[in-house]
């Protein structure tokens, strides 16, 4: 087969935990309880971390505005010098 590149027998889905069968659903409240515990494990960043995160990620895309704001120019002059 394709995907057996070893001799290496290929590992088993044995899953975590109880067997879910594909039409049950969990209940809202579960839903909530679980959206909750995740969000315990998140590392949230710092306000320091948070400004310096935003300020990089608006500078980069000014800069990249930038670029393809004059790239767009230079075409567009390009077009009007030929077609023009």
């Amino acid at each position: 087969m394709a995907t057996e590149t070893r001799d290496e027998p290929e590992a088993k889905d044995e899953g975590k935990g109880r067997k879910k069968s594909p039409s049950r659903r969990t209940s809202p409240a579960l839903f909530v309880r679980q959206v909750i515990a995740e969000l315990r494990k998140v590392i949230w960043p710092t306000r320091r971390e948070l400004v310096t995160y935003t300020t990089a990620a608006l500078v980069f895309v000014l800069i990249m505005v930038a670029i393809v704001s004059g790239f767009d120019y230079g075409l567009q002059k390009g077009v009007y010098a030929i077609f023009g």
